[in-house]
């Protein structure tokens, strides 16, 4: 039926990455908020 059979199998993966990509867009995942954490610098093990 095909000659190529590469060629479809390509296109099918392109056409699997669109479909994934238009699905994350739709609806993307969900964020999670997360207090923002500082970092202290350590002044005892400094040089005196």
């Amino acid at each position: 039926m095909f000659r190529r059979p590469i060629l479809v199998v390509i296109l099918l993966l392109v056409g699997l990455l669109v479909a994934g990509l238009l699905a994350v867009g739709a609806f993307p995942p969900g964020v999670k908020q997360q207090p923002v954490e500082r970092v202290l610098p350590n002044d005892r093990f400094g040089p005196r």
